[in-house]
């Protein structure tokens, strides 16, 4: 561990060891906490490296020094500077770095003093919960110094490192694109900044480097990457981010298997710094199998409770909802769930509560308990004990209706079953490509067609003549997801490189010639000047740096996060400017 050297210090706190025994040393950092012995005085002095225990007496410290500590207070800045010690046998703390040894301070100064009562603690008791969010957001640099964030933010810096290393032997360009942007359609709306010297005219901040790294791709890089920074006006949405970090790559003359043997390196190379193995390749499935088996384009591989389609079995039997749903073109759809039978009717109220937030009127049940049958399915299986193919201790759950009503129920009772049973999972690390989505989907408000993820996928294959001669429902994209043990880390996808199919792809849109050559001239005369085929993809950093630091939220790994409501709390922004301000841009506000 380094400890660079500075004009006021030699080493850090939390880097010193037994090597360092003997040594004299000058020191900076903070007070962690104060303990006086009636006459012996104890500092636990922190910095990013971690804690060291400073002793103070009156044989080896000035007098100044020992006159000035009862009022030292906790969080202060000091340098301090004194002789490293071993501990003694019995006075080594294992729980700490630096628990072998201790600074014998002959002085310490303050140069930083903070106030007897700090807005928020930095130091808590085991078990003492922290303040609310809040308060901390709004405390923001003193909460930036707790261990654990401090600790995640590292752990954000090494990952990081390990991307561009790895990118980079890879043979990837890092390239900056421009942060002020030209306006483009990418599925939320843009954060639009006004231009001083061009009245009446706005750039875009980027919700991506899209655009960019395509056109960096018709200029001849090959392969390149960035750390971006992206933005998106989305409406308030948990645990998401205005702004956010992605690594964002793109390569040339590359297939889909290209795309994922890059990034899957990468992603190796992030878990192996996180401390975990993780093997490749990573195993695929396609959006029609994923949404048929699990329900969800985001599946959690680590378990099993796979959607089964029962309606052969179920419909035709008696049972109203189920015999509707045929007759209207649904499906009766379910799972078997081990180990279900031990839940208690409160618990089973409750998977029927998430089926009715996904949009089920119900969840019928049957459960099987040695020979015996129980629930209100029972009745269905008659004399034919075998029907539901329940072992014992199993729960079976059905809903009925149409695909996008069962997908959606059953994927709630899913992940609320794995959460209730606690299921031991069959590997600790999922990882999951999902590929060939839709190119179009129905906006379920106006029921117009809209782009599944943005305008500049390729259609695939198999569907590109069909795509070209008028076709649009059932058109698949070149477009596929990372997902992780349930959770989506990015998306990327084979582009368009013909300028005939992008203008089709804007004609389904409802993007007019003119218009299109407007907005995307620049893009449509790059890729009509000898465009290499080319793909990439984006991850989103923020949330592996989330994932393995092991912590809940987005904000506990990013320095200066925005709450949900996509507000600054430590700065209080976004603020209101001077009239002057918006008059030098030609703006004026009207609520």
């Amino acid at each position: 561990m380094s400890s660079p050297a500075t004009a006021m210090r030699t080493h850090r706190c939390g880097a010193l060891r037994r090597e360092h025994v003997g040594q004299h040393v000058r020191l900076g950092g903070w007070v962690h906490r104060r303990r006086d012995l009636g006459g012996l005085f104890f500092v636990d002095l922190r910095d990013r490296d971690g804690l060291l225990q400073v002793a103070f007496g009156p044989d080896w410290t000035d007098s100044a020094t020992l006159a000035a500590l009862p009022e030292l207070t906790a969080e202060s800045a000091v340098l301090v500077e004194g002789e490293v010690l071993a501990r003694p046998e019995t006075q080594r703390n294992p729980d700490m770095g630096t628990g072998d040894v201790e600074v014998r301070a002959h002085r310490l100064q303050v140069v930083g003093s903070a106030p007897s009562v700090l807005p928020i603690p930095v130091w808590r008791t085991k078990g003492e919960p922290l303040p609310a969010e809040e308060r901390r957001l709004q405390q923001r640099v003193l909460d930036l110094r707790r261990t654990e964030l401090q600790r995640n933010l590292q752990l954000r810096h090494r990952l990081l490192q390990r991307a561009r290393r790895t990118l980079s032997e890879l043979e990837f360009l890092e390239v900056e694109t421009p942060i002020l942007t030209k306006p483009t359609p990418e599925g939320a709306r843009d954060y639009l900044v006004p231009s001083r010297v061009h009245p009446g005219q706005f750039y875009a901040l980027p919700q991506s480097p899209q655009i960019y790294k395509q056109l960096l791709m018709v200029a001849g890089f090959d392969r390149y990457f960035q750390i971006a920074r992206c933005f998106r006006d989305e409406d308030l949405r948990a645990d998401r981010q205005p702004e956010f970090t992605q690594i964002d790559v793109e390569a040339s003359f590359v297939s889909v298997g290209d795309v994922y043997a890059a990034l899957e390196t990468v992603l190796v190379a992030l878990w192996d710094e996180g401390g975990h193995t993780v093997g490749r390749p990573f195993p695929r499935l396609s959006y029609a199998d994923a949404m048929e088996r699990f329900g969800t384009d985001k599946p959690d591989l680590r378990y099993g409770l796979e959607v089964e389609d029962l309606t052969g079995v179920l419909a035709g039997r008696g049972f109203p909802a189920f015999d509707d749903a045929r007759a209207q073109g649904g499906r009766v759809r379910g799972m078997h769930l081990p180990g279900g039978s031990a839940l208690s009717r409160k618990e089973l109220e409750q998977l029927a509560e998430e089926a009715k937030r996904g949009g089920a009127a119900g969840l019928a049940t049957v459960k099987r308990q040695g020979d015996q049958l129980s629930g209100p399915l029972a009745k269905l299986a008659g004399a034919d004990a075998a029907l539901f193919r329940l072992a014992d201790g199993e729960l079976l759950v059905v809903v009925a209706g149409p695909d996008a009503l069962t997908s959606a129920a059953l994927t709630r009772v899913r992940l609320a079953a794995i959460r209730r049973l606690a299921p031991p999972p069959s590997v600790p690390h999922a990882f999951l490509w999902v590929e060939d989505f839709p190119l179009f989907e129905r906006d379920p408000d106006s029921g117009a067609l809209v782009f599944a993820h943005h305008p500049f996928t390729a259609p695939h294959p198999d569907d590109r003549d069909r795509f070209l001669a008028g076709g649009t429902e059932g058109i698949r994209a070149q477009h596929y997801d990372l997902v992780y043990n349930g959770t989506e880390l990015g998306s990327g996808s084979i582009r368009i490189t013909d300028p005939s199919v992008q203008l089709r792809v804007f004609d389904v849109l409802g993007i007019a010639r003119e218009d299109a050559h407007r907005r995307f001239g620049f893009l449509l005369d790059a890729l009509g000047c000898g465009a290499p085929p080319h793909g990439g993809f984006a991850v989103g950093f923020d949330r592996v740096a989330m994932l393995l630091a092991g912590v809940e939220s987005l904000r506990d790994v990013i320095a200066f996060p925005k709450t949900t409501a996509a507000r600054a709390l430590f700065e209080d922004a976004p603020a209101p400017v001077s009239a002057a301000d918006l008059a030098a841009l030609g703006l004026e506000i009207r609520l």
